[in-house]
């Protein structure tokens, strides 16, 4: 019987031949957690199960980018008993400023094809634009695992995303992304893998945006084929890759000629209208970053729309690089001088806005539109406040007008 991209990795960790709806014990590659939650990773590890020292320092990676530089005394008390602890178990540290965990891993290589990574966050599923089984814990599982080397999955069955075509102008993965939460709504992958398949041209940073939002469909894992990566710090395994026999859950499949832009409205994911419906709706802040669209790819995009030009009065526009290296390449070669000129603000490589607790943070009825990945109500601040979600260009085409409009390259 053939297998899913899922059934081969957890097929390979476990050691036999799996399919969906069975139950493995696996030894993952990788144990992710952040500044938000693993402190009470290590309160559960020390007092509920008793363990003082994690099983294999050298699986684990702790990153600090939720809260980063600490907004409080409290949040940097917990840092600073992160850091001791990584210290003192040695264990793996990205601190403040390196960027968002999700994209480190990728970055640094330690998220690798027909991996299994497991993180103390719901966007792990990032970790499939490498070709991984990446998914989040809560903190209880996460301290088992640092406790043990190991833990329990059930195999999930597979919804397969077969995408034709190119994006027309105007149009990116974004778009694809918040598509396809309305075509599957929020709760229309529980448990279950998503591939994306016929992706092959696509580039890395558009995979991890895809990959991202998995778990906004509800799903335990989010994976693109790894052919067609062009980074050498890659290395795919032979055995991992397509199987004629797979058997899927659901096919999909998207003709990206037909695609418009898209845009998700408060405050579920799912409710999603092709942007020609919003045009004209005042803002009052635009948010670009993210692990789904804060790449430099994203930054460069906005700065094209936004040469030689000035953002509306009326709105803030905050911009959050995924990572160092991302903010560094935009420096280079005059995207982030291009971004600043129009009036946005730079802050630190993280989580910034995204959950609302510092760096942009949303006031009483306040409207923003953001590239991130999430618009529940009180997401990025005040409950009252609106977010809606939307693609980098159409992000930037909005900051210029004040108003949420079509992505200017699509209009031309």
């Amino acid at each position: 019987m053939g297998q899913t991209l899922s059934e081969q990795i957890l097929s390979h960790a476990s050691g036999s031949p799996v399919q969906a709806g069975q139950v493995v014990i696996v030894k993952p590659e990788v144990v992710m957690g952040h500044d938000a939650l693993a402190p009470s990773v290590i309160q559960i590890m020390h007092e509920q199960l008793g363990i003082d020292n994690v099983h294999d320092p050298e699986q684990i990676v702790l990153v600090m980018d939720h809260v980063v530089p600490a907004a409080s005394i409290s949040t940097a008390n917990s840092q600073a008993e992160l850091r001791r602890f990584a210290h003192e178990q040695g264990i793996r540290l990205f601190d403040t400023g390196r960027g968002i965990c999700h994209q480190v891993l990728i970055e640094e290589g330690i998220a690798q094809p027909g991996q299994i990574i497991v993180g103390s966050d719901s966007h792990s599923t990032s970790y499939g634009a490498v070709g991984a089984f990446g998914t989040g814990m809560g903190s209880t599982d996460i301290a088992l695992v640092w406790a043990t080397g190991r833990t329990w999955l059930t195999v999930p069955e597979t919804i397969r995303v077969r995408v034709i075509g190119r994006f027309k102008p105007g149009i990116e993965a974004k778009d694809l992304a918040i598509k396809l939460e309305q075509i599957l709504t929020i709760s229309g992958a529980n448990y279950a893998a998503v591939e994306y398949h016929g992706l092959d041209w696509m580039p890395l940073h558009d995979r991890q945006t895809l990959c991202s939002m998995a778990v906004e469909l509800g799903a335990k894992a989010g994976i693109v084929p790894p052919t067609g990566l062009k980074e050498d710090r890659f290395q795919i395994p032979e055995w991992l890759g397509l199987d004629p026999e797979a058997e899927y859950l659901r096919t999909i499949t998207i003709d990206l000629e037909t695609l418009e832009p898209q845009i998700a409205v408060p405050h579920a994911v799912d409710q999603v209208f092709d942007l020609a419906d919003l045009i004209g709706t005042p803002i009052d802040q635009v948010f670009l970053g993210t692990c789904t669209n804060g790449r430099y790819a994203d930054l460069h995009k906005a700065s094209q729309i936004l040469d030689g030009k000035r953002i509306a009065e009326n709105v803030r526009l905050i911009i959050t690089p995924a990572s160092n290296q991302e903010l560094m390449r935009a420096m280079e070669d005059g995207t982030l001088k291009i971004l600043i000129q129009a009036g946005g603000t730079i802050t630190t490589p993280g989580c910034g806005a995204c959950l609302g607790r510092h760096q942009g943070t949303l006031g009483e009825g306040e409207v923003c539109l953001s590239t991130g990945n999430r618009n529940f109500k009180g997401r990025m601040g005040a409950s009252s406040a609106q977010i809606y979600l939307a693609s980098p260009t159409t992000a930037a085409t909005s900051a210029l007008m004040g108003r949420i409009c079509l992505p200017l390259e699509y209009i031309l």
